[in-house]
């Protein structure tokens, strides 16, 4: 044997010297602390940056704003950008149509002025908020054949033994409820006792009560639902707010608990047809419908694994490799492609999700979002069978944001009375607004006028009469 290969047969055999190897471990274990301690500093340092929820911190509630720019910009259009200048109306469209004439005489050499023609401007008025307090002297008269029988005037627009009449009701609610003006605004703008206002409100509301449940009974026939929630604060304690909404729908439920019971109040347990769109909550797991899970939430969990492990080359691969698809499943609806062209491409998005999220994985981030996808497939796919089904939930969110304004301005609600009032009311006037836009007012004041006169008539068909769908 050469001296080369004994060399070699040494090296491989020889004892290994037991410091070295206590050296070597205590090497290891001080690499994969300070591995554990450089991913607690990123995670403490996103929450810095980002807020206690990460990514999924609200904008208003992040502690800096990443696209903020240290430079000042100047406000208005970029630069080149083609205005669209001030519309003009004609005199159908105006309200009032005002002519003014200039003076008739030249103001220098008092020559009489020879008339030209005239030149239209828009200008748009307003008539603020005049409170007029009204004393209504009803007369009375008595049959003479009938003692006793005595008819009385009734006053215009004005639900019995009210002291507000019926568009001062209309005014305050739509205000407060539907465009969030404080109840304090309102008092101190409309000279109304404080008491006195909130009482109508819960009066309102017990009018309106049988709104909600009619609303739901088609919330659960519309072929497309979105569902969301969020935290509401009631008499000092947590709560939460549930939206279920559709395009002409808005339903607010208040209550104390996330439990399933409030999904079970709304969806019921028998049976619906069309998609709920939500998130993956499991409160909506045992709806018996379509259930289609929001790829905005599943998006946001892929980024935030590539924040929370960027020097991992396999995490960053599947993050490159998974988000611009599934971003491009939230965004195919909108584009201005024909149906069949959508229905390819999402047919190859599908496949592209799946294959990716059925590959091997080694990371247990990975896998953990891989999971997802494998466990709840039926949820996940419903969007690229039919373009009617929106791949994200977004418009639940938008249509929260009220609310979610609501609660800075209130801190939720005093009491469990003030929260019931307040579901009822936004769940009318909200889907009033969807299906009559700028005329919430006048057509809650028409329905009041109408109850005035026959307390008997169902709210729902003043309300909603012309268009149910």
């Amino acid at each position: 044997m050469s001296t080369a290969s004994e060399n070699r047969r040494f090296t491989l055999t020889r004892p290994r010297c037991p410091q070295c190897v206590k050296l070597q471990e205590e090497v290891k274990r001080l690499r994969e602390r300070v591995h554990s301690l450089e991913a607690q500093l990123r995670y403490q340092q996103r929450k810095i940056d980002e807020g206690y929820f990460g990514s999924s911190t609200p904008s208003s509630k992040r502690p800096f704003k990443t696209r903020a720019k240290a430079e000042h910009h100047n406000g208005g259009a970029c630069h080149g950008h083609q205005g669209h200048g001030r519309a003009a109306i004609s005199a159908q469209e105006a309200d009032a149509v005002i002519p003014i004439d200039t003076e008739h005489l030249c103001p220098d050499c008092q020559v009489p002025l020879v008339s030209l023609d005239s030149r239209d401007r828009t200008v748009t008025e307003v008539e603020p908020v005049r409170v007029k307090k009204v004393l209504y002297q009803l007369t009375r008269r008595r049959c003479p054949r009938f003692a006793g029988r005595v008819f009385r005037a009734k006053a215009p627009g004005v639900l019995p033994k009210f002291k507000l009449s019926n568009s001062v009701l209309a005014h305050a609610a739509t205000e407060h409820y539907l465009h969030q003006v404080t109840l304090g605004h309102l008092v101190t703008r409309l000279d109304i006792n404080e008491g006195t206002l909130i009482e109508a409100m819960h009066h309102l509301a017990r009018r309106f009560q049988t709104v909600p449940p009619r609303l739901i009974a088609e919330y659960r026939q519309a072929p497309v639902k979105h569902a969301d929630e969020t935290g509401w604060p009631i008499d000092g304690r947590n709560g939460y707010a549930w939206i279920f909404v559709t395009r002409t729908i808005t339903i607010f439920r208040l209550r104390h608990t996330r439990s399933a019971s409030v999904v079970r109040e709304v969806l019921g347990e028998e049976a619906l047809l069309g998609a709920l769109i939500v998130d993956r909550y499991s409160a909506y797991n045992k709806v018996l419908c379509l259930i289609q899970y929001c790829y905005a939430h599943l998006l946001r969990l892929v980024k935030d694994l590539s924040k929370e492990f960027p020097d991992q080359q396999e995490v960053q691969g599947f993050v490159n490799a998974a988000a611009p698809f599934l971003a491009q499943a939230i965004q195919l609806r909108t584009l201005p492609i024909s149906d069949e062209v959508f229905y390819e491409r999402a047919d190859l998005l599908k496949i592209e999700i799946q294959q990716i999220m059925h590959s091997q994985a080694r990371h247990a981030g990975i896998q953990k979002i891989q999971a997802i996808f494998r466990e709840n497939a039926h949820r996940l796919y419903h969007w690229a069978h039919d373009r009617s089904i929106p791949a994200d939930n977004n418009f639940a969110e938008r249509e929260l944001r009220k609310l979610v304004i609501a609660r800075k301005v209130s801190f939720g609600s005093q009491a469990d009375a003030g929260a019931k009032t307040r579901e009822t009311l936004m769940t009318t006037l909200l889907t009033l607004k969807k299906r009559k836009p700028g005329e919430v007012w006048l057509n809650l004041k028409t329905c009041l006028d109408e109850l005035a006169h026959d307390p008997n008539q169902d709210p729902s068909q003043l309300l909603f009469s012309s268009n149910t769908s």
